[in-house]
């Protein structure tokens, strides 16, 4: 019989599961003019117990619900922009140099 250690699981990290819905909410999202204000919303196809934790957080408005959007917070739409090039943009090139992958 072998006496080998299986390696350990990786633990998913919530914070940053949420930080990932949070950006990938960016993606999607849509901003309305009215008269006198702009909103911005996303579809809320996401899992609901990060899309739960963002409103918790004051990030996005309740998801429960029929409608099939959430509203952004003007903290949420800040932040939501920032993940979402933190997570799945690249740098500008400088220089014209490439950038590199």
């Amino acid at each position: 019989m072998s006496t080998q250690k299986r390696p350990a699981e990786p633990v998913p990290d919530p914070a940053r599961i949420h930080d990932a819905v949070l950006a990938l909410l960016w993606l999607t999202a849509v901003t309305e003019r009215r008269a006198h204000f702009k909103e911005t919303w996303a579809c809320k196809g996401h899992d609901w117990e990060a899309l739960g934790r963002l409103h918790e957080k004051g990030f996005i408005s309740n998801p429960v619900g029929k409608a099939k959007r959430v509203y952004f917070t003007e903290e949420g739409l800040e932040r939501s922009k920032a993940l979402f090039e933190k997570l799945f943009c690249t740098p500008p090139a400088t220089d014209g140099q490439p950038t590199p992958s």
